[in-house]
């Protein structure tokens, strides 16, 4: 098998994408650029020793929290001012150095949380309605062509941040032994959208 390594294409990023916390687009296409590479090189090792790649592997539950923990890393690698929240679990997932003890919160205002999804559009599912600046990154995984060995590499598609409020969501229910969750609304979803920084929806590899 002939691994590919994936490029980002910087024709698909917004320059003018106005970004909190002196983010730059150029974070954001270095960090899915790390995602990329670090794909390329475990699937390399992999493929050479006769096993399927990654992302053939992990579960999608699983390969959605894997890219998000991921992204979060390599954002607060490559930002100038955040940096990975500190506290297990905490929120958000990135948040500005210096402001909370240890750079550790359970729920903090300032900062940036992280998803990651396969739902084009980025309507994703969150623990709960707060206001924040969300970011989703939207990703695609070949999990069709046969044979396995002719499939394209993750690619992501979209990347959204914007500022929310806890008005842009819609509560779900889950019953007595489900976990509650929040997904923006449809008009929170457009507010997200509004706040694209990366669209590549071309199978080609073309803004669209």
């Amino acid at each position: 098998m002939v691994i590919e390594r994936r490029r980002v294409n910087v024709e698909c990023l917004k320059p003018e994408a106005v970004l909190p916390y002196e983010l730059r687009v150029l974070d954001f296409e270095s960090a899915m650029q790390d995602v990329y590479d670090f794909f390329y090189d475990v699937n390399v090792h992999l493929t050479g020793k006769g096993l399927g790649r990654l992302e053939d592997t992990l579960r999608k539950a699983n390969l959605s929290g894997t890219l998000s923990d991921m992204l979060t890393a390599s954002l607060a690698k490559h930002s100038r001012t955040l940096v990975q929240n500190r506290y297990h679990n905490g929120h958000p997932d990135l948040v500005v150095r210096g402001v909370y003890p240890n750079d550790a919160v359970k729920s903090g205002e300032k900062g940036v949380e992280i998803k990651s999804t396969l739902k084009k559009g980025g309507a994703v599912d969150t623990h709960g309605a707060r206001e924040q600046w969300f970011c989703v990154f939207v990703y695609q995984v070949d999990d069709e062509t046969e044979p396995a060995v002719e499939r394209e590499p993750l690619r992501f598609t979209e990347v959204y941040l914007a500022h929310v409020t806890p008005d842009d969501f819609r509560r779900n229910e889950r019953g007595e032994l489900g976990t509650r969750t929040a997904t923006l609304h449809q008009a929170g979803v457009a507010k997200l959208r509004e706040g694209w920084v990366y669209l590549d929806r071309g199978g080609d590899g073309t803004a669209s």
